[in-house]
């Protein structure tokens, strides 16, 4: 969702833009909760390619047809019947459960479970003056001062939900427009088809940073070093940029598709000419510094995440340890 296809928004009368548009049932309770059913109808994602499944047939038909599918599958569990007539008000019989609940279950969930307010950085503001090492406190001075990074990573969240080009090492198909097959990763303009958007994506947050490797919207970096020092030199980070870089599977198949983008040199010198960051000197030192200080924003909480894996789902699926 690096490109904002999703949003709060008074384009349909259910009071969101997304891909479904018009298509969008009623009844979601925020973005994290719309945003939770879009991976089980993305081909790339959860849905699978086209023949494969019912699913992604639906959803070739129309957007919105797959969710009924889903719902009905979750309907077959007994154990998600139960749970669902449990912990919602409004559903008093299994057959009244639809995607609005499941999407409104996941959101829960997330928003709940991956709340971070217990960082060292956290401990910092609220008045524990040595929660900081001495070269996260060099790290937080760089990054509300000479490195800049507050200019985009701003207020609690660390970010400033804009949309910008950093000119990262490009691979893979990414997003392109609707109905252009050229395998060009537009950024924003796949969603607003404005060509002052093209390359450009939301700033991520980086509260539990260091926990998020790859880095980039496409994975580029492995890691923290490696996407600060880009942000120094994006032409120069490129041009020494390697694909070992990169987080990806064994599948020998793909492997020159993978990297396919970079012969095309039309594309290529677009690319590089829209970025929207300084070049900027920092000593290794100072590098190091930032860092330290990104890893101060990990909440305890969240390496403990482990504890909240289940030993069991009730659709009886293997869960991937």
């Amino acid at each position: 969702m690096h490109d904002g296809r999703i949003s709060e928004a008074e384009t349909y009368d259910n009071g969101f833009n997304t891909p479904a548009e018009e298509w969008l049932p009623d009844g979601f309770n925020d973005l994290l909760a719309v945003q939770a059913i879009f991976p089980l109808i993305a081909q790339f994602e959860m849905a699978g390619n086209l023949n494969e499944n019912e699913v992604i047939g639906a959803v070739h038909d129309r957007i919105d047809y797959a969710w009924p599918i889903i719902a009905e599958r979750i309907r077959g569990i007994p154990e998600y019947r139960d749970l669902f007539v449990e912990s919602f008000a409004s559903i008093n019989e299994p057959s009244e459960i639809s995607i609005v609940d499941v999407g409104n279950a996941i959101g829960a969930f997330v928003n709940h479970q991956w709340r971070s307010y217990d960082s060292p950085f956290d401990d910092f503001l609220n008045g524990n003056s040595s929660a900081l090492t001495e070269r996260q406190m060099m790290g937080l001075s760089l990054f509300y001062g000479k490195a800049n990074c507050a200019n985009c990573h701003s207020g609690k969240w660390f970010t400033d939900h804009q949309f910008y080009a950093l000119g990262l090492p490009a691979f893979g198909p990414g997003r392109t427009r609707r109905y252009n097959d050229l395998a060009r990763d537009l950024g924003r303009m796949a969603e607003s088809d404005r060509l002052d958007d093209m390359y450009r994506f939301r700033t991520p947050s980086l509260r539990n940073v260091e926990l998020t490797s790859p880095y980039g919207h496409n994975g580029a970096f492995k890691t923290l070093e490696g996407v600060i020092r880009h942000h120094l030199n994006p032409e120069k980070s490129r041009s020494t940029w390697a694909k070992q870089q990169v987080i990806l599977p064994v599948i020998p198949e793909f492997e020159r598709i993978d990297f396919m983008i970079q012969d095309d040199r039309l594309e290529m010198t677009r690319y590089s000419k829209v970025v929207d960051i300084e070049p900027l000197d920092l000593n290794d030192e100072e590098v190091l510094a930032l860092v330290d200080f990104l890893k101060a924003l990990t909440g305890r909480s969240a390496k403990d995440q482990v504890t909240v894996i289940p030993e069991a789902v009730p659709s009886g699926l293997e869960i991937d340890r």
